[in-house]
């Protein structure tokens, strides 16, 4: 399994503090002023350099909110029908109404420019739901069909699935998720990413958050099918650890380094790594990947590969003033 990447995109109430823009939108790095990197604590991985926001947040025609969230990279080109760019960014705000957004970029490096027909996916869809927000994307590739498949939540208890051959106009698939799948104790099933599973041929895993009694942790899921078929295990894959801020949300699975890893947000501000083991038998954390060096927190991570430059797109700042920003791997 890797992550999304131009050769190759194959993959089974938090807080949310203050941004301060590095750029308004994201091009050259000498435009930008580069941070320093954000040296990761963890041996063996990658240490990132903020590059700047991805998005100008006030030049925006669908901001109804003020916060952008959970960014989710997929390189289209040569793949869906008449791209607008070679990489679409799909993103959110978080509080309602919501509204799942795209922009699109030629490069990772920008800029990155709003569809105008945002949002692409609202909170009422007739007949199949009416509800108080829809967020958090997360886009999948299937080859098989050449189709993408969007997962999103709405409300915080469900998480849905779409499917388009464009990018951009979307058929409803299924509710794929819902806390009713899970223990009583769990009261939010949101923040899905899906990726193929990396020793199960033709397996798919689902990472999310769920609520369990309070405490927001790491859970997994499973399907041979990427709309269906969803089975869940009831204990909880990764839990908040010490220096952790009790709160954990936003994982990404990290395919390098052997595979076996999850990336995920904290409580703390930061982004941590946990080893779980390509059959997802275990649970080590690991430390802290990336600490925000402009904003006081950063979350919800989505990696994309372009000539041969890794690159982390994730939300920074505080709750109701987020940005998507972008980061280097060094």
């Amino acid at each position: 399994m890797r992550s999304n990447r131009a050769t190759s995109n194959r993959g089974p109430g938090l807080d949310r503090r203050t941004l301060l823009l590095g750029a308004t939108v994201l091009g050259s790095a000498a435009a930008l002023g580069l941070a320093a990197p954000a040296r990761a604590a963890v041996p063996g991985f990658p240490s990132f350099t903020r590059l700047g926001a991805a998005l100008d947040k006030s030049a925006l025609a669908y901001n109804p909110t003020g916060e952008l969230i959970f960014p989710s990279i997929l390189h289209v080109a040569g793949r869906v029908q008449n791209p607008l760019g070679a990489w679409y960014m799909y993103y959110a705000p978080h509080d309602a109404p919501g509204g799942i957004c795209l922009a699109y970029a030629d490069s990772l490096a920008g800029p990155w420019r709003e569809h105008p027909g945002n949002p692409i996916i609202a909170r009422t869809w007739s007949p199949h739901y009416s509800v108080s927000h829809v967020s958090s994307p997360h886009a999948v590739w299937n080859a098989a069909d050449r189709r993408v498949y969007l997962y999103f939540h709405g409300e915080n208890t469900t998480t849905r699935v779409a499917t388009s051959a464009d990018g951009r106009g979307f058929t409803y698939g299924a509710t794929v998720l819902t806390t009713g799948m899970l223990p009583s104790n769990v009261s939010e099933s949101s923040y899905a990413r899906v990726f193929p599973h990396p020793s199960r041929p033709g397996m798919y895993v689902m990472l999310f958050m769920g609520n369990q009694a309070g405490t927001r942790k790491i859970f997994i899921g499973w399907s041979h099918q990427l709309a269906s078929g969803w089975q869940f295990k009831p204990e909880p894959l990764i839990s908040p650890a010490a220096g952790e801020g009790g709160q954990l949300s936003g994982a990404h699975y990290w395919s390098r380094n052997g595979g076996g890893h999850v990336v995920y947000h904290s409580g703390s501000g930061a982004i941590h790594v946990a080893d779980v083991g390509t059959s997802f038998d275990r649970e080590n954390h690991l430390g802290v990947l990336y600490t925000e060096p402009v904003a006081t927190r950063a979350a919800a991570p989505s990696f994309a590969e372009e000539n041969g430059r890794l690159h982390m797109f994730y939300e920074a700042g505080q709750r109701g003033n987020t940005n998507i920003a972008v980061a280097r791997a060094s």
